[in-house]
C-alpha cells in the first residue's frame, strides 16, 4: 500500500494538551487498522522552542518562521489511496490546528547495522 505522512499542527503546546487528546493519539494504530489502514510510525516532537533552524551557514534557536500553529508530530500511515489517507488522517485528535497529508516519495534511507 502507498505510504503517507500525516503532519500534526497545533496551536496548543504539547504539555497543555488534554489527556483525552493524548490518549486519542496513542489509540491511533487501532483506530486506523479498524478502517483498513496501518500506522507505520508515529513520532511526537518537543515544542518549537527546542528547535534549531539551519539556513545555509545561519543557525537560529527556535523555528525559522514564527507561526500560530507548530508541527507537533507525524504519523506515517499506509492507505489504499489519497482519499483513504485523508479519511484516516481525520481520525487524528487535534485541539486547535489541523493535519496535513502528503504522499511519501518512493525512497527511504536504511542504515545497515
Amino acid at each position: 500500500m502507498p505510504q503517507y505522512a500525516v503532519l500534526l499542527y497545533e496551536r496548543v503546546p504539547p504539555q497543555d494538551l488534554p489527556q483525552e487528546v493524548m490518549d486519542g493519539h496513542l489509540s491511533m494504530p487501532e483506530r486506523v487498522a479498524a478502517q483498513g489502514g496501518r500506522i507505520v510510525a508515529g513520532l511526537g516532537l518537543h515544542d518549537s522552542a527546542t528547535a534549531t533552524s539551519i539556513r545555509g551557514d545561519l543557525l537560529t534557536d527556535g523555528p525559522f518562521i514564527e507561526t500560530k500553529e507548530e508541527l507537533g508530530g507525524v504519523f506515517v500511515i499506509e492507505a489504499r489511496d489519497l482519499d483513504h489517507a485523508i479519511a484516516l488522517a481525520k481520525l487524528t485528535p487535534i485541539v486547535d490546528g489541523g493535519v496535513e497529508v502528503r504522499p511519501l516519495a518512493g525512497f527511504q534511507i536504511v542504515e545497515e547495522g
